[in-house]
């Protein structure tokens, strides 16, 4: 089988499944597709999750959703051809996902899909897109949440090819909890005691210079209430730092940062703000209360579960100031099978399915 890994949230969610499909004896490829091709944001997950070498880099870069998938489809297509895959496995919404997918599928390989059915019933979004075609095209449906068991149902998903397995993100969490060392990253990067995190990217939110003037107005605003902290994705950079991002005493620009450190700097935020889909999972295990700068958002059972909340740029710096005074959420009760237990449970229903 073929795992096709192409962003860093990839590689936190394929880390799981693929050590507990080595020790269920399977054999496995992994391709890194290089749709993330800075180091920082790609190779250093490699070494930090304990990830085997990729068999192949396919080097595709940057670039706009055309050219990019175009390059995705081109070099899928050789080497599934070459290799022959009894399974594609595929993770989460990027365009390296829907690619791989749409070329298995043509080939007549069987597609397994990590985090199916997340749903944020926005189609101006590029990756509902691509995880509704995902979904669609999937011999496996493997379902992070019980939302998402409904809306492949309504999707007309035969109900034999979605599974309720729990969330592999959360595995690699658990697992590395130990090394979450936030006095370590705080002293290396010369950070306040006290910080709001921030990790803004989404396209609607950076893209336009106009827009991101307008974010970064709010951010500010956040920053006159605490210390503000943003490693800075390579996309929305330009433009978040020609709107004067760093024209501010109390914000703190960082490059781009590993897993361990990242996630270290999260645990020991007051806040975090952010448009990322992970990081809504991640902070409501880390008990660090989220706003999502967002109208919607496919991962609604964090709403419900009480650590995230969705919000305008308006209502972004009065989100803040609520959630440093309302101080930590609880992070005993956890969403259903967020248990550290789904890379087994993923590779349960991979082996079955292909009759080992």
């Amino acid at each position: 089988m073929v795992h096709v890994l192409g962003a860093r949230p990839n590689f936190v969610k394929a880390a799981p499944v693929i050590g507990a499909l080595r020790a269920a004896g399977a054999e496995q490829a992994v391709i890194h597709t290089g749709q993330h091709y800075d180091e920082r944001m790609s190779e250093v997950f490699f070494t930090e999750l304990g990830l085997p070498e990729p068999d192949v880099n396919l080097g595709v870069g940057s670039g706009g959703h055309a050219e990019q998938t175009a390059a995705l489809l081109v070099g899928l297509e050789k080497e599934f051809t070459s290799r022959s895959p009894a399974l594609v496995i595929v993770y989460g919404d990027v365009n390296s996902t829907i690619a791989a997918a749409l070329v298995a599928a043509k080939l007549r390989i069987p597609v397994a899909h990590v985090e199916a059915g997340l749903r944020s019933f926005d189609m101006s979004m590029p990756e509902e897109v691509n995880r509704r075609i995902t979904d669609q095209l999937s011999a496996l449906c493997l379902v992070t949440s019980p939302e998402g068991i409904g809306h492949l149902a309504d999707e007309g998903v035969p109900v034999h090819r979605a599974h309720l397995v729990g969330n592999p993100m959360i595995d690699t969490l658990l697992a590395n909890l130990g090394s979450f060392d936030t006095g370590r990253v705080r002293e290396a990067h010369g950070l306040p005691e006290r910080y709001v995190l921030a990790t803004m990217h989404r396209p609607a939110n950076v893209d336009e210079p106009e827009t991101a003037a307008a974010l970064v107005r709010h951010l500010h605003g956040v920053a006159d209430l605490a210390d503000l902290v943003i490693p800075v994705h390579p996309r929305g950079r330009a433009n978040l730092l020609a709107a004067g991002l760093a024209d501010h005493d109390a914000v703190h620009i960082l490059e781009p940062l590993g897993y361990i450190d990242f996630i270290a700097a999260v645990r020991g935020a007051a806040a975090v703000v952010t448009d990322s889909g992970g990081l809504q999972e991640e902070t409501t295990i880390l008990g660090v209360p989220c706003l999502t700068v967002r109208p919607n958002t496919e991962r609604p059972i964090t709403i419900t579960h009480g650590t995230n909340r969705l919000v305008s740029f308006e209502e972004l710096v009065p989100g803040v100031r609520k959630a440093l005074e309302s101080g930590p959420v609880s992070a005993d009760r956890k969403p259903p099978l967020w248990d550290g237990h789904a890379g087994p449970r993923i590779a349960e229903v991979i082996m079955r399915c292909l009759g080992e």
